[in-house]
């Protein structure tokens, strides 16, 4: 009997403690979860309005991840086994930049002095030899400081090596990484050299390099009335290639004068996948000083046609957008002259836009922001300006944009000129 009244008394005491704890929970402690959740998903609602201000576009594009490059990866100018015995017993020209380098860091003029090899001259693309000249600026003929030898430039009024300039030399040296986009002047620079070498009896080498945008073929094919520096040939903008594919191309399709061809040699980069990422160890030009920049390089490059500044004059060159005509919004910039841009478009003005450089990847040409600016701009008139339709390779962007097409519309009518391109591609690809 006593045990059973103490049983009782232990369930009762256990009843009232559990009545006691639920009475606690519902009126203390459910209440403050309550509250934390609410908090927390306002803090969450605060964080995310934050981020979208300082990078309106960040949710905007889809994440497309790409391996490295497999292992045993070399460029054209590391396979050097392949060009060296080519040229011992030769006079030797080399056309390069600060990106014809070795994985290892030495340049491809030092390394082949050090080689024997007897090189006479260093032609030198838009930028300079060295890569610190302004987009557009006068590059002057010179020497370069560590070997003695020549610099003669290929810009401005001499783009293409004259027959003087080559005399005595029995091979040209191609060594220029490129951003495979068709307003960026090296391929334009590669043209003249085929050319200069055609007419001259001279053999070309093209160290071939990988494609950054390697993976991509997009935009409206130039028409030939409107070929200049930025735009030589019928291409995408994004043309996919590498620049020893594209030389085969340009000699195989006989765009070079008077259709004449060069005897063309590309030494091949080893176990190469365009379709894996490549990390650019040397920026190519002073304004695109990394791979975001070099990605967006294509979709941004057509506001240098237009009164809206892709950031020249910053630390974030082709990776904002912003204008003094555009709304004020939760980004600006001020252009001020640094490297690269002597004068920057909207010097010293407060520049209102939008800041690309946490977005991911794109891989496409993205007219989104394009269409925007415009959309967003007051005085429409004032907006595109000339140089607007050579870097388009056509009157017809600029009529479709001022029409109010939708950027689906647009890329419509790209599509047949893109599918006769990739024909004509395919018998030029190496990798």
């Amino acid at each position: 009997a006593k045990n059973t009244a103490k049983t009782r008394i232990t369930l009762i005491d256990f009843n009232f403690i559990y009545l006691a704890m639920t009475v606690t929970i519902k009126k203390i402690v459910l209440p403050i979860g309550i509250l934390l959740i609410m908090v927390s998903c306002s803090v969450n609602r605060n964080l995310q309005t934050t981020n979208t201000n300082q990078h309106p576009a960040a949710t905007t594009i889809q994440k497309h991840s790409r391996p490295s490059q497999p292992i045993g990866f070399k460029t054209g100018a590391d396979n050097y086994e392949s060009y060296l015995t080519l040229l011992k017993d030769t006079k030797v020209g080399i056309v390069s930049n600060q990106t014809g380098i070795l994985t290892n860091r030495t340049h491809l003029v030092d390394f082949l002095v050090a080689n024997q090899i007897n090189v006479l001259k260093i032609f030198a693309p838009e930028h300079g030899f060295r890569g610190t000249a302004d987009a557009g600026e006068l590059i002057i003929d010179g020497k370069d400081t560590r070997t003695g030898l020549p610099i003669i430039s290929l810009y401005g009024d001499n783009k293409k090596p004259k027959t003087e300039q080559l005399e005595g030399i029995d091979i040209l040296v191609f060594d220029i990484q490129d951003v495979g986009a068709r307003f960026y002047t090296y391929i334009s620079t590669l043209h003249y050299v085929m050319e200069a070498c055609a007419e001259n009896n001279i053999q070309l080498i093209v160290l071939d390099r990988p494609n950054p945008n390697g993976f991509i073929i997009d935009g409206p094919i130039l028409e030939k009335e409107f070929t200049s520096f930025v735009g030589m040939h019928p291409v995408p903008v994004l043309y996919g290639m590498t620049i020893g594919e594209y030389a085969q191309m340009i000699n195989g399709e006989k765009w070079l004068k008077n259709e004449v061809q060069c005897a063309l040699k590309v030494i091949p980069c080893l176990n190469y996948d365009r379709n894996a990422s490549y990390h650019l160890s040397e920026k190519p030009s002073p304004n695109l000083p990394n791979d975001q920049a070099i990605n967006l390089y294509a979709s941004l490059c057509f506001f240098e046609g237009t009164n809206v500044s892709v950031g020249r004059g910053t630390e974030k060159q082709f990776q904002v957008y912003g204008s003094p005509f555009l709304p004020q919004s939760g980004f600006s910039f001020t252009p001020e002259p640094n490297i690269g841009a002597k004068e920057p478009m909207h010097k010293g003005k407060i520049c209102y836009g939008e800041d690309l450089s946490s977005i991911e990847t794109v891989n496409q040409i993205e007219l989104k922001w394009l269409l925007k600016a415009y959309n967003s701009t007051e005085d429409k008139t004032k907006f595109f300006i000339p140089f607007f339709t050579k870097l388009a390779g056509t009157k017809v962007l600029q009529q479709q944009i001022e029409e109010g097409l939708s950027e689906r519309k647009i890329k419509k009518s790209w599509r047949l000129g893109l599918e006769q391109f990739k024909e004509t591609r395919k018998k030029y690809l190496i990798y």
